[in-house]
């Protein structure tokens, strides 16, 4: 650690943007030393230090989940830690952050065990502008501790799969319903450790008390009143209400907050540099009305990029974009697509300042399974934030853009927005095409993967169904789909092993339609690193993908799918058992990535369409009857 005035400092309640996106967002519970917080509603933002994020790609797609009226993707707002250490309780970069309240509203003082809510009076709040991490509430008239003792958050919440979040209905609970005690409330714990049937509410009004291991289960049901429909990140409950039943959940449990993101990484949709880039600065263009106006932002140094082109060129091809003249424009039906167009001709790519890329040849020994690779030197990943979800991850659907209309998830505000959470990345990227007629001589000509499929859409069919969602509109990804995502788990796993990257720190990108499809097919794969920085990585990941490096990793990863460490049970899984589950051959010892870095949350993976297994040695995809290189 270091210390002085050159000294980067870490202070409580920092979060790193992307954090706020992808951990932290609208709507989430933020851990605090003394107390818990929750994200407010975009309503409460201040959107005065937050810069524009240009994107126009997934500004359309972010304008067909919330609306036309969004014009907008904000960065989230930084603070600079810079002059006397007072100015960040003080100074004017005090007031930059992200809006919370604190929630939950109700506290247990650790000394006598009180249990109330906030408006109760019985806790004071004790701010500290100048360490804000001992901001906390104090239990005045505690009878059992010398000082005034600090409460601390009550463990347990209620929510519901529509994205409703409350305080745990304790009076309710207690009293087995309405009730018009004037409760007075304790929680005891008996023993040390922390279960739901060791802590018991108790009324002293009334002499009654219940143990909190009958929140949970079966016996819930009968117990726990329906949904409220609150909404505490916006400070409303829901208009219609809420038929849902309460679930009990705690307090920073996992599934109490998903992101639903857009993602759409930065790629050349123009034809020529010009339009490539009026495309990069069409958040800033868009909005000028005549060539005086870009010629404004040209002299003043707006368009550093455009130095070469005069202003009336440049509005020329500005009302080239605006009137649909280019092709480029028309929004195509999955977002990735243009993305596909560009990876799968990497000859034709131009290089731009947040784009480059080259193509690399196949390796020798898959020749007949991979059709090209291509190398993304500079790539940079856009994500917007469009909502949330509770208790279900919206990545077990598919994309947002996939299951528009299907997808229930909470809004980021009451009213439409005129903006949306934006966050950018940069790094590198290897991308490979799979071949698209090997691809079809094994969907069709082995009867084994059409037996798997169909096991696979049943259980697709059945998770739906347990989570009354109409299987015909959550679509089936296919056997394609699972192959390629298997794949990639395989390759992120080999390189994460052997050459130092962290698990985490690798994601995926599928790209997958059938032949039948309006913008199919497509099949292929990007593995790829990120980070904030503006540097991005540093290269490490694109030198992986020269023939003789992929080829040595792709025969590691494969060699590493035969045998698992669970099998034969791994091996012998099948996504038809009696818990419903969307994976077969697949488990956290051989396929399981952090979900950070998968596009379904672990599901659609197994391992024996790659290569044989003990199982099932008639399903796989490459041929490895070949003897491996020494390596």
């Amino acid at each position: 650690m270091t210390y002085g005035a050159e000294a980067k400092k870490h202070y409580v309640g920092d979060l790193r943007p992307h954090q706020l996106l992808t951990t932290f967002g609208v709507g989430a519970v933020v851990d605090l030393p003394n107390l818990s917080v929750m994200v407010m509603g975009l309503e409460d933002w201040q959107t005065q230090p937050m810069t524009e994020i240009g994107e126009e790609r997934l500004r359309q797609w972010v304008r067909i989940l919330l609306g036309y009226q969004v014009d907008r993707l904000l960065a989230l707002p930084v603070s600079q830690d810079s002059g006397p250490w007072n100015e960040r309780a003080l100074g004017e970069n005090a007031l930059v952050g992200v809006p919370v309240a604190a929630f939950p509203r109700w506290m247990v003082c650790p000394f006598c065990r009180l249990l109330a809510p906030l408006d109760s009076d019985l806790f004071e709040l004790k701010a500290h502008p100048f360490h804000p991490e001992n901001t906390r509430y104090l239990h005045r008239n505690c009878q059992r501790a010398a000082r005034p003792p600090a409460a601390i958050p009550a463990r347990f919440l209620v929510a519901c799969q529509n994205g409703h979040l409350d305080d745990f209905p304790w009076d309710y609970f207690v009293h087995q319903g309405p009730t018009d005690c004037q409760s007075l409330l304790r929680l005891r714990e008996f023993g040390v450790s922390g279960e739901a049937a060791d802590i018991q509410v108790f009324c002293e009004v009334c002499q009654r008390g219940r143990p909190m291991s009958a929140a949970f289960g079966e016996e819930a049901k009968a117990s726990m009143p329906l949904c409220r429909g609150r909404r505490p990140h916006l400070r409303d409950y829901e208009e219609d209400g809420c038929t849902e039943q309460m679930r009990t959940i705690l307090l920073g449990a996992s599934n109490s907050w998903f992101p639903v993101l857009l993602s759409a990484l930065s790629v050349p949709t123009a034809v020529d540099r010009l339009g490539q880039l009026v495309d990069m600065h069409w958040h800033v263009l868009e909005r000028t009305h005549n060539v005086q106006e870009v010629a404004l932002l040209r002299d003043i140094g707006s368009l550093p990029q455009f130095g070469s082109y005069s202003a009336e060129e440049i509005w020329e091809a500005v009302e080239r974009k605006r009137s649909g003249q280019d092709t480029a424009a028309a929004r195509p039906t999955n977002i990735k697509v243009p993305e596909w167009t560009i990876f799968t001709h990497p000859e034709e790519a131009p290089s731009l300042p947040q784009f480059r890329m080259k193509a690399a040849p196949v390796p020798s020994r898959y020749q007949g399974t991979f059709s090209r690779i291509a190398l993304i030197e500079r790539l940079r990943e856009v994500l917007a934030l469009v909502g949330f979800t509770r208790i279900t991850s919206p990545n077990d659907f598919g994309s947002a853009e996939e299951v528009q209309g299907e997808l229930s998830y909470a809004p980021l505000s009451r009213q439409p927005t005129r903006w949306a959470p934006a966050s950018e990345v940069h790094g590198e990227g290897i991308f490979i095409q799979f071949d698209e007629q090997t691809i079809q001589h094994w969907l069709h000509a082995i009867p084994a993967v059409e037996r798997r499929r169909q096991e696979f859409r049943v259980a697709h069919h059945r998770w739906c169904q347990q989570r009354h969602l109409d299987p015909q509109q959550i679509r089936f990804p296919d056997a394609r789909y699972i192959l390629l995502h298997t794949f990639a788990h395989a390759l992120m796993r080999q390189l994460s092993l052997a050459c130092g990257y962290t698990a985490a720190s690798l994601r995926e990108r599928i790209y997958s339609l059938p032949p039948d499809h309006e913008d199919g097919p497509m099949a292929g794969v990007l593995i790829y690193t990120a980070a904030p920085d503006s540097e991005g990585t540093l290269g490490g990941l694109v030198s992986l993908g020269q023939p003789e490096q992929l080829e040595r990793h792709i025969d590691a990863a494969l060699e590493r799918m035969r045998w698992c460490a669970s099998d034969p049970l791994c091996a012998e899984h099948s996504p038809l058992t009696e818990m419903v589950v969307l994976h077969a051959a697949a488990c956290h010892a051989c396929l399981f990535v952090p979900e950070t870095s998968c596009e379904r949350g672990n599901k659609y993976l197994d391992r024996s369409l790659l290569v044989p297994t003990i199982e099932h040695p008639d399903l796989a995809f490459f041929d490895t009857s070949e003897p491996k290189k020494s390596r």
